[in-house]
């Protein structure tokens, strides 16, 4: 097994007032350029019942709008842009968010009406973990030029249908995409061992663990927030480069 592969990150405050800094400092090209694509796949396999789907959907609606991720979209040097899909079987997956930069609130709050109004299209398929980040690879493909690629996936259970993630790796252009991983399951925490040794992938990846979908919104939050906010300073060190 992997050593679980972390980064110390500043605290809130810090993080913010970097950002400021770093914003007002840069030339106003740098801070027009898109600094990271970020794109967020949501497990919808048959594990996942209606209640913990809807807790998803408005934990992920609540996680994008709470002040600490506004502030590392807002704050950081050049905008997010965005996208979400949610996966299940080897070939269901669906887009619920286009790619869309968020350079104001009004973007973000437009992002989160989309998540909010989203019809759950399949509910009775498997876990089909590598073919749903080879999908990721088709996706970042028609994304926006932007500094970062990240893909921020989450799940219940290990890949049981299809190719590996290993596979995926192996086979899909994801060169230069960092995989995060947001692991829901029990007290064993077995699940989240699964996404460290198998899933995320790139320098820094990690693992937020959630014990349920109770915990989505808190735990989908704090991902966000920390890879919002390390990208920060991961843009100033490209750009001085």
């Amino acid at each position: 097994m992997r050593p679980s592969r972390t980064l110390t990150l500043p605290g809130p405050a810090l993080g913010l007032a970097l950002g400021l800094i770093l914003t007002a400092t840069l030339p106003v090209k740098a801070q027009e350029q898109c600094r990271l694509a970020l794109l967020l796949a949501l497990d919808v396999s048959a594990s996942v019942d209606q209640a913990e789907y809807d807790l998803q959907i408005n934990g992920l609606v609540s996680a994008l709008l709470s002040p600490e991720v506004q502030n590392g979209f807002f704050n950081g040097p050049g905008p997010v842009a965005l996208g979400i899909y949610e996966w299940s079987g080897r070939f269901q997956q669906d887009i619920l968010v286009n790619w869309t930069l968020i350079e104001t609130q009004a973007d973000l709050i437009g992002v989160t009406e989309q998540v909010a109004a989203a019809t759950r299209t399949h509910a009775d398929f498997p876990t089909a973990l590598g073919y749903a980040i080879g999908f990721a690879a088709e996706r970042f493909a028609e994304a926006p030029s932007c500094l970062f690629q990240t893909l921020d996936i989450s799940g219940d259970g290990q890949n049981n249908d299809g190719f590996t993630p290993q596979a995926a790796y192996e086979h899909f252009a994801l060169n230069g995409v960092t995989v995060n991983g947001l692991a829901i399951g029990g007290a064993s925490r077995e699940i989240e061992l699964y996404y460290e040794d198998e899933v995320i992938r790139g320098p820094g990846a990690f693992v937020e663990h959630a014990l349920n979908h109770d915990h989505f919104e808190e735990v989908m939050r704090r991902k966000l927030e920390r890879e919002l906010r390390v990208l920060i300073l991961g843009v100033l060190e490209e750009l001085e480069e």
